[in-house]
């Protein structure tokens, strides 16, 4: 039992890379989903379903990425309960991984694919069917990679320092999935078309075998059993969802999680929309703003390691919660006050550089530290369980931020008429303020 190997740096980076390839394939839907598929008019792309409503507030959008996403978020305890047991000769975690990649760059690819490039029902079962299948694949690959960390990292401070290097890779992968819009623009000059649509396509196709790429390398790289307990779990799933969610933590965690991802979720579909209809900016320039956050929160990433020690990650999250709300409320004032927008946009986003750093880093290390804390009470290793779980309240709260930002593109999504989108700020801001609200609750036991 005490004769695992320390898990190096070297394979700390690469275990990272893999967070960097599945953020690059999580963060294209995000910013492009709506966008690609219900575009505002001065973007040169083709509305591609249609915009009719649902009891008069449900888009079909909103329904497809609803249905989608509460698909996958049934299907991750199942995934992870599989993992937990698995009884594999690589490990329970390595083989899930390996096995999910080229499924969940072939939906991913396809998404962008659809078979019209007019409104059609045939565009909306196609999304319909290979989004829900990019959801499974892209579960079957984070929910036993996030469950490797508990295992690779025995102490809180070592818990910390590896969810730092996963947030590392996730903002990477983030900076890499924003440049979609310049690299069309390159295909652009390289096919030698105007087709916006086309040279789209082909940015998707690039930078989805690039994450391939990346979550590949932790899968060749890491052998679980050198530094890993592998020890497969025989509790029942049923038995061991009851057995997660008797911790209060865990409740307040996973309920301030949900808030906060549907408000996160909410503001990231809309940001190609605030960059070009609110701020009046070429949608090929849209990426340095991205990179303007990211970098500013990586300055940030020595610090919360830092302040987490000296004064407990609950006080840092609840902080976060506070000033990341403060932040999406400006989106409402968007183009609205005596400075320009652009001036505007960067503050925002300097704004929330911070807490977009440490809602990277600490929750993860948190979820850990529960997992880790079980397995050690219990002897049950069911790390898999809890983070299937927090993936669940997760992905129930991107549905509800992808769902609530298609509605409100029904109030205005347009030049001239945006009420919708400013509408998204007010609610990013309140759903920010509950999260906070909620994890006051939760018993940090550092401090």
């Amino acid at each position: 039992m005490n004769n695992l190997k320390p898990f190096p740096l070297s394979k700390q980076i690469l275990y990272a890379l893999g967070m960097m390839g599945w953020s690059i394939l999580f963060n294209l839907i995000n910013v492009m989903l709506v966008y690609f598929y219900l575009p505002p008019i001065n973007s040169g792309l083709h509305v591609l379903i249609s915009q009719h409503t649902f009891l008069g507030i449900f888009t079909l959008m909103a329904v497809i990425a609803a249905g989608g996403r509460l698909t996958d978020a049934f299907y991750d305890p199942f995934i992870g309960k599989m993992s937990d047991s698995s009884k594999s000769k690589r490990g329970r975690r390595i083989p899930f991984m390996m096995y999910s990649i080229i499924p969940a760059i072939v939906c991913c690819v396809l998404i962008f694919f659809p078979p019209t490039r007019d409104v059609s029902r045939v565009n909306a079962i196609w999304l319909a069917c290979f989004l829900t299948l990019f959801f499974m694949a892209t579960t079957t690959y984070i929910i036993p990679y996030y469950s490797l960390l508990p295992e690779l990292a025995a102490t809180d401070q070592g818990k910390i320092r590896l969810s730092t290097f996963q947030q590392v890779g996730f903002v990477c992968g983030m900076i890499i999935a924003s440049q979609v819009y310049p690299i069309a623009d390159l295909f652009l000059g390289i096919l030698h078309t105007s087709d916006r649509t086309t040279s789209l396509q082909y940015s998707v196709i690039s930078l989805g075998i690039l994450s391939g790429i990346a979550m590949l390398i932790p899968v060749l790289a890491i052998n679980e059993k050198k530094y890993c307990r592998s020890v497969p779990s025989s509790t029942p799933l049923l038995k061991s969802l009851k057995q997660s969610l008797s911790s209060r933590n865990f409740i307040y965690f996973i309920i301030a999680v949900f808030s906060y991802t549907m408000a996160l979720n909410l503001i990231v579909n809309g940001m190609l929309y605030f960059v070009t209809v609110l701020c009046h900016i070429n949608a090929s320039q849209s990426s340095r703003f991205m990179v303007f956050m990211v970098l500013m929160s990586l300055l940030f990433f020595p610090f919360i390691n830092i302040l987490a020690k000296r004064i407990g990650a609950k006080r840092v999250l609840v902080f976060s919660f506070i000033v990341l709300g403060a932040s999406f409320s400006g989106i409402a004032l968007l183009g609205k006050l005596p400075v320009t927008p652009v001036l505007q946009l960067y503050i925002l986003l300097g704004v929330a550089a911070f807490p977009v750093a440490s809602l990277g880093i600490l929750p993860n290390a948190l979820l850990a530290r529960i997992a880790s804390d079980n397995s050690t009470s219990t002897g049950d290793h069911r790390e898999g369980t809890y983070f299937a779980v927090n993936f669940f309240s997760t992905k129930l709260g991107q549905t509800f931020g992808l769902s609530l930002f298609a509605i409100l593109t029904i109030y205005g999504k347009d030049p001239g008429h945006d009420f919708g989108l400013r509408l998204s700020g007010i609610f990013g801001c309140a759903l920010c303020i509950l999260a906070a609200l909620v994890f006051t609750g939760f018993k940090d036991a550092g401090k």
